[in-house]
This record gives structure tokens, sequence and C-alpha cells, in this order.
């Protein structure tokens, strides 16, 4: 478990996933996610995001996804508070072992 202090609440040492009920659509700038349950939108402002989103499922957590997507540890932060927001909107959720 992270000892780092964290602002936003978003462990990225937990496994996440994407939402069952998100569609994700690649665009230039990122990708436009839509949930279908709570029909929100929501804007993925970098190629890089998606990839992490994207490999939210396939990484033993968010902190792998990252690394995996490039980010590095001064980037962490920002990629930390995207991903809370993104579960603040029920975009991602956690995802059991």
């Amino acid at each position: 478990m992270s000892t780092e202090a964290s602002p936003t609440g978003f462990d990225l040492d937990a496994a996440w996933r994407l939402d069952d009920r998100v569609a994700i659509r690649p665009e230039r700038f990122g990708a436009l996610l839509y949930h279908f349950g709570t029909r929100r939108l929501s804007f993925l402002k970098s190629p890089t995001l998606l990839a992490v989103v994207r490999g939210l499922a396939t990484h033993p957590d968010a902190r792998a996804a990252c690394a995996d997507a490039g980010v590095g540890p001064g980037e962490l932060p920002r990629y930390r508070a995207a991903l809370a927001a993104l579960a603040d909107s029920r975009m991602i959720q956690p995802r059991s072992l």
C-alpha cells in the first residue's frame, strides 16, 4: 500500500476498471466517455489518459496502468486527479482481483 498522501482520495495502488455501461469514442485530443446509466459525458484530454483508462482492466493497479502508458512519477498527481474525477463520475470503478 502506498504511503503517499493523496488529496483526491484516489488510490493508485488499487485495481480499477472502466464501468460496463461506459462507451469510449477515441478522438484526436484523447476521447469522449459516455455513461449509459448516468447519461454523463466526460472528456479525456490526452491520448495518454486514454491509454491509462484502457489499461486499467489489464494491470494489477492504476499505478501500473499509468507506468505502462508512459506516465512518469512527476506526472502522477495530475493523472491521479483525473482518475479521481472519473471515479467520482462513476466512469471507472474498483475491480476485485
